[in-house]
């Protein structure tokens, strides 16, 4: 299909970081049809502007290609992000304790507060969880779930009550419920090794409805085009089953409402009856089925149970089964045959290297060269287990899960180790497929800029400096590994991850200059303008009137995402004075839900950028009902 020769937009007037080797800086871009059009100077483009061509400057600001994360539990994440109160980035357990605290107020009966993953005591200044004690005294009749990594879960006395945990109830396999001197749940779950008990329990929880869903999913991808995501792999996930987990993303795709461009792994879900499943899954769903906004992108990233090495670094390296290599054999046959790439969890180099013998096996009869195959996390992969790969023509997807269990692996395993744990830089000096992301939402958090911090810096969330300078990537790197190199994991080659004439036309210009900015305010990065496809599908400050993603307010009405937005409660940064002027404002309004500053278009004002630091400002551009609803 012919690119249309007038631009529909034309972004001028910045500083273009584009990853294009031919063209690296530009002042200016042209879009038309969704695709890059021109990439030049202010001059090129303002000259191929027409009369009804749409015009954003930039005010000099600097503009990357779109992020894409390569490991992101985007379709789970999106049905329970409504309902999860996020950690992620918050500094201290206090601050943490009185948002689960308002949170608990104003959560009804049978719902649960949940804290599921994307934070690690080690963030905290006072560098610990909250006890049961206090959980119990901030919520003695509200269920409270708290999910820490792959490490440990805590409820309260009233969420063991919801799933029923009592004296009797037997020890799990693989994980261990602790209790007191009565032999009563006291709890607390550990996974000992794997975190089966965790997630399990988590699932005996209350669901939203599939209209909140909907809602749900719609905000999950606002908050990641808030922070420059417009592309990412879903790696499948427990408890996620196909094809009926995947009707809400569906629902969204086949209505355009989709803001993140998505590739989705299909994972396995029951013990000894995986071959079944691929088995059925490459006779009924084709490989590459879809669009370039929600496409089919193969198996895994559980390809079968018997292999899964979970990463608890509190816990000693797991021993496979003996078996696993049969079991593993007999799946990757099925997908080889039917030239299905996979992605395989594999945390540690003896399962790397016990999966690669059956890869070669299989190769002998089934070549695998052009599958797109990797595995991911890899975090102690060895020099020889790399050259295996590269020989196969396979890939490694790293993701920053060190940068929350960084002090844990070096009291398991010393300082010394963790110094090239994954060996990032080694793997892409020689040669391999190596690229970014987050395997988000419950072991690390969604944002792309701590991971871009990690990479850069080799420091933990908690400050520890795990990665000496001569093993960290320089910035360039870093971004090439959050945008152009994750396209070869989904067989997207050319068709994205950079700013090129030809290309998808997706784009962050952040808050900030990435390759100025100090170090350590990576992780603080947030977008000012985020675009997909040509279309902005996220807007703050100067460009909040471009904003095309209005979105109604999340799903129901006590959820977390209305009163903290997301990572680090940026919606709630002011939160003491900004819930006081809510409340006296609400007080003197007699409006239930509609605004007459805005009507009923409460999402936009809710998620725009606002001066919340002056009061009359604030409600002058707000509007009382966005808060009231």
């Amino acid at each position: 299909m012919p690119t249309p020769a007038t631009p529909d937009l034309v972004l001028f007037n910045g500083r273009f970081t584009t990853l294009d080797r031919a063209n690296p800086t530009a002042q200016a871009v042209a879009i038309a049809g969704g695709r890059f059009l021109h990439v030049g100077s202010n001059q090129e483009v303002l000259a191929l502007a027409a009369a009804g061509t749409r015009r954003i400057d930039l005010q000099g600001r600097s503009a990357l290609p779109g992020l894409i994360d390569n490991h992101l539990h985007i379709i789970r994440g999106g049905l329970n992000f409504n309902m999860e109160l996020r950690w992620d980035g918050v500094r201290s357990l206090a601050d943490a304790m009185a948002m689960l605290r308002a949170q608990v107020d104003i959560t009804p009966a049978p719902q649960w507060v949940r804290v599921v993953g994307g934070f690690t005591e080690h963030q905290f200044v006072e560098k610990r969880l909250p006890t049961l004690e206090e959980l119990n005294a901030a919520a003695p009749d509200t269920p409270v779930f708290i999910l820490h990594l792959y490490d440990r879960a805590l409820l309260n006395g009233a969420a063991l009550r919801a799933v029923g945990y009592t004296r009797d109830t037997p020890a799990p396999h693989g994980g261990e419920i602790l209790r007191d001197s009565s032999g009563n749940p006291t709890g607390l779950l550990l996974a000992k090794p794997n975190a089966a008990i965790l997630y399990a329990t988590l699932a005996l929880g209350p669901k939203l409805p599939r209209e909140y869903q909907l809602n749900s999913t719609r905000h999950f991808m606002r908050e990641l085009n808030r922070l420059g995501v417009t592309g990412a792999i879903d790696a499948g996930g427990g408890f996620q089953n196909y094809p009926d987990d995947y009707n809400v993303i569906e629902e969204l795709a086949e209505a355009d409402q989709l803001t993140i461009r998505l590739a989705y792994n299909l994972f396995t879900q029951k013990p000894k009856q995986e071959k079944e499943d691929f088995l059925n899954w490459t006779a009924t769903s084709q490989y590459k089925q879809g669009t370039d906004y929600f496409r089919h992108n193969g198996a895994g990233e559980m390809l079968v149970f018997s292999a899964a090495d979970f990463e608890d670094f509190r816990q000693p390296r797991p021993e496979l089964e003996a078996g696993m290599e049969g079991d593993l054999e007999e799946v990757v046959r099925i997908l080889a045959q039917n030239r299905w790439p996979w992605r395989m969890h594999a945390t540690y180099d003896e399962t790397i290297s016990r999966a690669l013998d059956v890869f070669e096996k299989v190769n002998q009869d089934t070549p695998l060269a052009g599958l797109n195959w990797f595995f991911d996390h890899a975090e102690t992969i060895s020099e020889r287990s790399i050259e295996r790969v590269a020989a196969l023509g396979g890939g490694v997807a790293v993701q920053h899960r060190m940068a929350y269990q960084g002090e844990y692996f070096v009291e398991q395993y010393g300082a010394r180790a963790a110094e090239a744990t994954p060996p990032v830089k080694r793997m892409l000096e020689m040669g391999v497929k190596t690229s970014a992301g987050t395997d988000a939402t419950r072991v690390a958090s969604y944002n792309p800029w701590v991971s871009l911090s990690w990479l850069v810096t080799g420091r933990t969330v908690g400050g520890l400096q795990l990665t000496p300078q001569r093993n960290c990537l320089d910035r360039e790197q870093a971004l090439r590994m959050w945008t152009e190199n994750v396209t070869w994991f989904s067989n997207e080659e050319g068709k994205k991850g950079r700013i090129e004439a030809g290309q998808l036309a997706d784009l962050v210009v952040p808050d900030r200059d990435f390759f100025a900015c100090p170090e350590s305010e990576i992780a603080d990065t947030s977008a000012l303008l985020t675009m997909v496809g040509g279309k902005v599908v996220y807007g703050a400050g100067d460009f909040a009137q471009f904003d095309e993603a209005q979105l109604p307010p999340a799903m129901p009405d006590w959820s977390p995402v209305r009163r903290y937005g997301g990572y680090g409660a940026w919606g709630a940064k002011d939160n003491g004075p900004l819930q006081q002027l809510a409340r006296q404002a609400a007080a003197a309004c007699a409006c239930a839900n509609a605004c007459n500053v805005h009507g009923h278009a409460h999402g936009g004002a809710w998620n725009a950028q606002l001066p919340t630091s002056d009061a009359k400002s604030f409600w002058g551009a707000l509007g009382c009902a966005c808060w009231a609803v």
